[in-house]
């Protein structure tokens, strides 16, 4: 078992607790992006936050606030890890300090993950974005994407 975590940690090397630089190269969408580092790449998502999927209304809106903050442009990685679904997540730094997942939570172009993250302060910014009607909360109705993108119930017919 040591050999397999030692294998893992070697073929993985970004995948670490400490902060580090890195540089943003694409922007997939408002919550994936990925980044460049020690010259490997890695798609990292947004932590504790689900924006909008690119066909969803403020998908665009959400992929373009991104990568209006990272473009090309150098960003400190904090608290790398695997979610439950095993993808890379990480909190996205600015180099004037911004968490890029909290401001676009501020901006109304994310949900926070609550079952993701304990971390009330997030629910906090949710709900300021949500009183003052901004981004995705100008919507009456906005649908969070996990509900958009969970598979269309089909009605069966049923014969004797």
């Amino acid at each position: 078992m040591a050999g397999l975590v030692l294998v893992f940690v070697a073929t993985c090397p970004a995948l670490s607790w400490a902060d580090f630089g890195a540089r943003i190269v694409t922007v997939h969408e408002g919550d994936r992006l990925t980044i460049h580092h020690e010259g490997r790449s890695e798609t990292i998502y947004l932590k504790d936050i689900d924006c909008p999927e690119l066909k969803q209304p403020y998908g665009k809106q959400a992929k373009h606030a991104t990568a209006a903050y990272v473009g090309n442009r150098e960003v400190v990685v904090r608290a790398l890890k695997r979610d439950r679904q095993g993808r890379i997540t990480a909190e996205i730094l600015l180099q004037d300090g911004r968490n890029v997942g909290h401001e676009l939570l501020k901006e109304g172009l994310a949900w926070w993950q609550r079952s993701a993250s304990s971390d009330a302060s997030l629910e906090v910014l949710e709900e300021l974005a949500r009183a003052s009607r901004k981004g995705l909360w100008a919507d009456s109705n906005p649908v969070p994407p996990w509900k958009w993108k969970a598979p269309k119930k089909t009605s069966r017919k049923y014969s004797n």
